[in-house]
């Protein structure tokens, strides 16, 4: 198993938005090939920062949701609101 966590650093005014969108496309990813769940976290001292942890079958399965409209159409509204660069890390779950 493969564990996906990325940091995000957002503008403050695009965190209700984030939100939103968030709930939006949570259940698709969920439902992605492979994806075994996905969850939002807030970090406790910078409501600006927020990570996503997603779980999949694997690395082949996690770059085809990477290259996926999904992904693509959902960075491009995210991407333009960050404050610093996302970091990203994937992990294996032993």
């Amino acid at each position: 198993m493969l564990v996906r966590v990325v940091k995000m650093h957002f503008s403050p005014a695009f965190i209700a938005e984030f939100k939103v969108l968030f709930q939006s496309v949570q259940p698709k990813i969920a439902a992605f090939n492979g994806c075994t769940g996905v969850k939002l976290l807030q970090d406790h001292n910078n409501p600006e920062i927020w990570f996503t942890i997603s779980h999949w079958a694997d690395e082949t399965h996690l770059n085809a949701y990477r290259d996926s409209e999904l992904f693509k159409t959902t960075w491009a509204l995210v991407k333009p609101n960050f404050q610093s660069k996302a970091e990203a890390w994937s992990l294996l779950d032993t």
